[in-house]
């Protein structure tokens, strides 16, 4: 432990991410830890004592293939013969892959292609923390991305290539540079029917971009790193590891060693930790004991763990103890020295000293306000919320800042614009280090963190585990029941760490497609015969029939309105139980969602244009409900506009915590609280955005949006070039890419570059005044602009990492002004 120790986020299927922090061992004079909050042991490694801690004798070795010598191993395949054709050749030091797409195939489409090589028996993907590889590339290359288990009659549903199992793609660099790339997959959206078994293949594919004939790129080498190869090299340290269906913020530590801390111990003390192993063949024995000053050892638990599926969960009563000052000792041990042992977050806490509220922020995926009867909707989706909106304050007018749940949760787990974040790239792009996320805010000071989602966006796909206690990404039979399997799981949670206060995150997706609604909220508002005849369009709809479009939405509207209903009534139950338990009076609780209308869904609801701007109320208008007995005045709607930003700063305002360093959000708590009225607040304008990274420019394009009051505007940001048109792509999203060429034109003739609209008068956007407002096509012009420059500005500051970032004086100043910074 002298020599420092690594502290590893590690999930089933991201890399490793390693960074030093001070772990040397603490001496006799070691300093006692108080526990006024929940005293969260892995935190505190500088104040514990170390000794032993092994590394292993015999570390296991990288399997690695280098392509400056044939691989005949490697073997090329094409996505679908329909497709086109790849070819592979060596040149020098690398293999050179070469797709071509076929000329039958859509000119909209990419060209695709991929290599593969046949495994040794016996490796299992549980076992592997990451793909490297190392490749160099020029000309129309898109991403690139590994698979497993090679199978023409079975491509894969989202790339359409001939694997069981894919990861995300990662963008590529065309400079033809040699780059390293880092190939994850997310064993959370592997379900054990799509690789049931070994590994048989591992592949490697890659795209290009849309409307290019062929793309090439050349692999100089491919590393498989199992996730042994990272641990044998860290002496100790802090990990987020996933055993089963859970992940923990753990203690990771080599057999045989020991941490020591010196604990003033409250009333009522415990400790809660969930212990696991590394390998099945590497048996540990966990024991801790504690003793008091000049007093002998107590042993309070001792167990021998094989099983390296799941975590096995232990209490250590502390009581005999109580106000006393005692050392706390956790041990590992093992026949195999550096055998590896993970103790899950190592908790100690005691009976409530604490007055700070517990914090409750439940999120329906993809629930549009205008579909909650809570909001005048002719349906009774939310009878329960209508009931609760008595003793909560309701926003009228809360909007998402995006209309996708990896860009959205991203921006409201932050409150940063996800632009300012570097979230546009690609879908497996993860939230930079140097942004806090909420739940480190709320961890850093003691509270204790759960994260219960059944969509991985909302967590591990964004790089949203990071700091958190426990996090359950769960895959329930259908969409619609996730309520249910993400409360059992947050009770089972409260049970195995009991200690207050307590910050937890729910994301539901019962409104989510594929919309089927389960008994008895099945049948609610659509027959049996409605819903058969919705499942046989949606499974072979012809988009260009507009007659079975609308047939088609009338009936999605529906079933989607009885997975509303289901949430509602599961909502009403978990609020129930709170109440039960006692802690209803002092916790916090905001409902909300991370976009509008249809979850999960390219298709249009009725009355929603397609391309319409994602200020729409459909698309980002989102329910908005602050709850706190006793402390907030309930039975108050709110009609400013607010922004799902403004949740982070408003919740650390409510509990008491400081403001993050930077945040674009402003916090609400002055409006909840009775310290001003509507009339007295000014929050500025709210900002919704969908930009992304063209592939031909390079550039940021998309777009900029804003709801200023009455007035609302769409800026199509693009390359300055006299030449672009106005393109649409994403489906339902409407994404106005303002290319050259390289995706799906728009049936909609070229928009004008800023669009103004009347909120009041024209509610669902249908008629631009810029002809009669030239004034305010100036105004939001210049506005939006100004907010592109202002996100670019934060972005190159947060992913500075605190190193020089070079900004201009009008740049910082702007930053300033708008409260971005301090």
């Amino acid at each position: 432990m002298s020599l420092g120790c690594v502290v590893i986020r590690i999930l089933p299927a991201t890399l490793l991410s390693l960074s030093l922090v001070n772990c040397s061992g603490a001496p006799s004079g070691a300093p006692v830890l108080t526990v006024e909050m929940p005293l969260h042991l892995e935190d505190h490694l500088e104040a514990a004592t170390a000794s032993g801690l092994e590394l292993p004798r015999d570390p296991p070795e990288l399997i690695e293939w280098r392509f400056d010598e044939p691989q005949p191993g490697w073997r090329p395949t094409s996505t679908l013969e329909r497709r086109g054709s790849v070819e592979t050749s060596y040149s020098g030091d690398a293999l050179r892959v070469r797709a071509v797409r076929q000329s039958t195939w859509p000119s909209t489409e990419s060209p695709v292609g991929a290599v593969y090589v046949e495994l040794p028996p016996g490796l299992a993907l549980q076992d592997w923390a990451y793909v490297e590889v190392r490749a160099r590339a020029r000309g129309p290359v898109w991403d690139i991305g590994v698979a497993f288990n090679h199978d023409p009659k079975n491509p894969h549903y989202y790339y359409d290539i001939p694997f069981v199992v894919s990861g995300l793609g990662v963008p590529v660099i065309t400079d033809g540079v040699v780059q390293s790339y880092r190939l994850d997959w997310i064993e959370d959206w592997i379900a054990p029917e799509e690789l049931e078994g070994p590994l048989t293949h591992l592949g490697v594919w890659f795209t290009g971009t849309r409307e290019a004939e062929e793309a090439a790129i050349e692999l100089l080498s491919i590393t498989v790193v199992p996730k042994a190869a990272v641990y044998a090299d860290v002496p100790s340290g802090v990990a987020t590891v996933g055993l089963g269906d859970r992940l923990q913020r753990a203690i990771l530590g080599h057999a045989p060693g020991r941490l020591e801390y010196r604990i003033a111990l409250p009333e009522a003390p415990r400790l809660d930790v969930a212990l696991g192993v590394h390998r099945e063949d590497q048996p540990v024995t966990f024991r801790v004991d504690v003793a008091s000053s000049g007093g002998a050892a107590e042993r309070l638990l001792e167990e021998v763990l094989t099983d390296p599926s799941s975590w096995v969960q232990h209490t250590a009563h502390l009581s005999a103890y109580a106000g006393r000052e005692v050392t706390l000792g956790l041990e590992i041990e093992a026949e195999d020295p550096g055998a590896v042992g993970f103790w899950g977050a190592p908790t100690v806490s005691g009976s409530r000293t604490s007055g700070n509220p517990d914090v409750i922020f439940y999120v329906i995926d993809g629930a549009g306000a205008d579909w909650m009867s809570l909001y005048g909707y002719n349906r009774r989706t939310t009878p329960f919320l209508e009931r609760l909106a008595e003793d909560a304050v309701v926003f009228e007018s809360a909007y998402s800042n995006a209309t996708s749940t990896p860009l959205s949760t991203s921006s409201f787990m932050t409150s940063l614009l996800y632009s300012a974040i570097d979230r546009f790239r690609s879908i497996s792009d993860k939230i930079p280090d140097g942004v806090t996320t909420m739940t480190e805010h709320f961890g850093r000071v003691g509270y204790q963190t759960g994260v219960f989602v059944s969509n991985p966006f909302a967590a591990t796909a964004s790089g949203l585990e990071r700091g958190v206690d426990l996090v359950r990404v769960l895959d329930p039979p259908v969409p619609t029941v996730s309520s249910q399997h993400l409360h059992r799981a947050f009770w089972d949670w409260r049970e195995a760490y009991p200690g207050t206060p307590y910050w937890a995150h729910f994301q539901t997706t019962d409104v989510h497609r594929p919309f089927r609604p389960m008994a008895p909220f099945s049948g609610l508002f659509i027959t049996p015969e409605r819903r058969a005849q919705y499942i046989e369009l949606d499974e072979a709809m012809d988009w260009e029939d507009t007659v079975l479009v609308e047939r088609h939405a009338l009936l999605q509207q529906a079933l989607y309105d009885e997975g509303m209903a289901h949430q509602d009534h599961h909502l009403e139950r978990f609020v129930a139980r709170l109440k039960a338990e006692g802690r209803w009076e002092n916790t916090i609780l905001v409902i909300a969602s991370d976009h509008g209308y249809p979850a999960g869904s390219g298709r249009s609801m009725p009355g929603h244009a397609r391309d319409a701007p994602h200020i729409h109320p459909f698309a980002t208008r989102v329910p908005l409900l602050f709850v706190w007995p006793g402390h907030i005045e309930g039975g108050r709607r709110i009609r400013t506009p607010v922004s799902m930003i403004d949740v982070l700063p408003t919740l650390l305002d409510l509990t008491g915590l400081p403001q993050p360093e930077v945040r674009q959000g402003h916090s609400l708590a002055p409006l909840l609280l009775g310290q001003v009225t509507e009339e007295e607040w000014e929050h500025g304008p709210v900002f919704v955005e969908m930009l992304l990274i063209d592939v031909i420019s390079g550039e940021l394009v998309g777009n900029m949006e804003v709801i200023d009051g009455r007035w609302g505007a769409s800026l199509c940001v693009r390359p300055d070039d006299p030449q672009v048109e106005v393109i649409a792509v994403g489906g339902g999203d409407a994404l106005f890419r303002c290319t050259e060429s390289g995706y799906r034109k728009s049936r909609t003739p070229p928009r004008e570059r800023l669009l103004v609209y009347d909120l009041w008068d024209d509610p669902l956007l249908e008629r631009p005044i810029n002809e009669n407002r030239p004034d305010l096509v100036e105004r939001y012009t210049k506005l939006l602009e100004a907010q592109v420059e202002a996100n670019a500005a934060l972005r190159a500051l947060i992913l500075g990492g605190g190193q020089s970032v070079e900004l201009r004086p009008e740049q910082l100043e702007q930053l300033r002004r708008l409260g971005y910074i301090r």
